[in-house]
């Protein structure tokens, strides 16, 4: 992996023309000639701001997110330039570390006790990284506030010595997926599933990706039937051309935009993870996709989903695997869903939820559901989910969704 994030194993096709894309809002200096026009964008995922530099032209066309395309070019600068943020911090001295709960590449976390209310809470301390970076998170956790289903921040503190900022979140008694996956009903898995769609439509409507969506993120409790989304660390601001990152997301996690190294993605990476952790409920088999490393990732997809497909995928956005990694991946067809339905899974299989996992599990990330149609009744794509609607809006909504899976249409 190069430092600047791109995969050296991926070499894309340089076209013969050249690509516009103006970013309006930023009011930035568009060159013009007669044989180029150009946007400049930053293609740093640690870069706090949009920097304007030039795009290579490394493929024929852009990708753009199909919704939610202009949030941060229509909203003021202050809304989305983390690094300008004035963090406005707590007193550490309120909280006490009661036991720890987990750790992760950039934190370690606990669960704590609000002394002056004696409620319980989560600290989660950070290990030493880019301030900007904890200011991203931290901005991005602000905007986000009181959103459906997504965790709250309560506080930022930081100790007083050793300058160490901590992020004191709401208290989720969760229970560890390994443990409750395996028990959920049908039922369970299409209220989760849905409750999930909420938190992460709602930050896509923000203009933010989530882009580490997995069950380790994802807090249920049971009891309550009450979910959370959490670990925003690795959320970004979506601006569309800008070019990304690919090192996000966990591995099995991993969408195939990021194993192609295709840069300019958006939203569409999260509903492929939400696709995963789908097919690993409903199947029993966790996790779906369980490559060794990202080259294995992408063999592991290309089992299930079929090299024609990829490679249908890579033409379209001029992208090319190299000879080695081609090798690896070699030739596949796609594979049904249904073989992988046993005994131990077919009560949790039905038509709608294959078909529902289908329109996630997709190379293309243009071609996968939003998560707002994945909420939406009015298509198959949202009838999985949307069997809930009954519950949610009425007897009305479900009514239409099973009149839609009668009819049997297969597509939006």
């Amino acid at each position: 992996m190069k430092k600047d994030g791109r995969n050296p194993a991926v070499v894309p096709l340089v076209p013969h023309f050249l690509l516009l894309c103006a970013l309006i809002a930023l009011r930035a200096t568009v060159a013009h000639d007669s044989n180029q026009r150009t946007t400049t964008l930053s293609n740093n995922e640690e870069t706090d701001t949009i920097n304007i530099i030039e795009i290579s032209n490394r493929r024929g066309s852009m990708s753009k997110a199909r919704v939610y395309t202009d949030v941060n070019v229509l909203r003021p600068k202050e809304y989305w330039d983390y690094e300008s943020l004035t963090v406005q911090w707590g007193d550490q001295d309120d909280y006490e570390v009661v036991r720890k709960v987990g750790r992760g590449k950039y934190s370690e976390v606990f669960e704590g006790i609000n002394v002056n209310s004696n409620e319980r809470c989560v600290i989660k301390i950070l290990k030493p990284v880019k301030k900007k970076k904890i200011k991203r998170e931290i901005k991005i956790l602000q905007n986000l506030c009181g959103g459906p289903n997504v965790v709250k921040l309560l506080d930022i503190v930081r100790d007083q010595h050793s300058k160490t900022p901590s992020l004191i979140f709401e208290y989720v008694n969760s229970t560890d997926f390994k443990v409750l996956y395996p028990t959920l009903t049908d039922y369970d898995i299409r209220y989760y599933i849905y409750e999930l769609l909420k938190a992460l439509d709602y930050c896509h409507s923000q203009g933010i990706m989530h882009r580490d969506v997995k069950p380790h993120n994802v807090m249920i409790d049971h009891e309550l039937r009450k979910l959370r989304l959490i670990d925003w660390g690795l959320a970004e601001f979506y601006h569309p051309g800008k070019e990304y990152n690919v090192r996000v997301a966990s591995r099995y996690f991993k969408g195939p935009e990021l194993l192609v190294d295709l840069q300019d993605y958006d939203y569409s990476l999260d509903m492929w993870s939400l696709g995963c952790m789908f097919a690993g409920m409903i199947f029993r088999k966790e996790p779906f996709f369980y490559g060794h490393d990202n080259h294995d990732q992408l063999v592991k997809i290309a089992k299930v989903l079929g090299t024609d497909e990829l490679n249908a995928y890579l033409n379209k956005y001029h992208l090319e695997l190299d000879p080695q990694l081609d090798a690896l991946v070699g030739r596949h067809s796609r594979k049904p869903w249904s073989k992988f339905i046993n005994s131990d899974n077919q009560h949790l299989v039905s038509p709608e939820a294959l078909d529902f996992l289908d329109k996630l599990l997709r190379y293309d990330h243009q071609d996968r559901l939003t998560a707002r149609e994945a909420m939406d009744a009015d298509t198959v794509g949202g009838c999985y989910a949307g069997i809930l609607m009954e519950s949610v809006s009425g007897p009305e909504a479900a009514k239409n969704c099973e009149w839609i899976l009668a009819r049997g249409f297969k597509s939006l």
